[in-house]
């Protein structure tokens, strides 16, 4: 692990939002080069993987949907804020309505908590072990369900919590 320091752990990777960007599908598919994880959500959206590639939240390389879409990021250097829970608007109708659409955003108003409660170095250090196979310590996404390492179920604790609604979700795409 990097010696703590002012950049670690980096906040490219703490998303404004409350999301843990390691912990991301584009980003282990970017971040492991991966090429199967950013062609399985390029397929899904007739797109090309590059389109998809991410670096982190606060990046200049960013997935589509983050790039594109996502409107906290822009807010955030607006009002000078680091994280969405530092608003006077939070949660405000933009955010409630991020939080709803996909599992991998259930845990929001909990990360913003602990994020102000402790610090994002701090959450960040729970994130690495919320998303990390208890077996063999890699990262996961909210989304494999097995550990894409070694193959244990669930793959980490936020899919052990979750694992329902993740299911449910995927159904709901076929």
């Amino acid at each position: 692990m990097a010696s703590k320091n002012d950049s670690y752990p980096d906040k490219n990777l703490a998303a404004v939002c409350g999301l843990f960007c390691p912990a991301c599908t584009l980003f282990i598919g970017t971040a492991e080069n991966e090429p199967q994880r950013l062609r399985a959500v390029a397929d899904v959206y007739h797109t090309t993987p590059d389109v998809w590639e991410c670096h982190g939240c606060r990046s200049e390389k960013r997935g589509y949907f983050c790039k594109n879409e996502c409107k906290m990021v822009d807010c955030a250097k607006e009002k000078g804020i680091d994280f969405c829970v530092e608003c006077d608007e939070y949660p405000c109708h933009e955010l409630r309505t991020f939080k709803e659409l996909r599992p991998h955003r259930i845990e929001l108003w909990e990360n913003q908590k602990r994020i102000k409660e402790v610090g994002y170095a701090q959450w960040y250090e729970e994130m690495l072990e919320h998303y990390a196979c208890h077996q063999c310590r890699t990262l996961n996404s909210a989304y494999d369900l097995k550990c894409r390492s070694c193959g244990s179920e669930p793959s980490c604790a936020y899919v052990d919590r979750h694992r329902n609604d993740i299911l449910y979700y995927l159904s709901k795409r076929k």
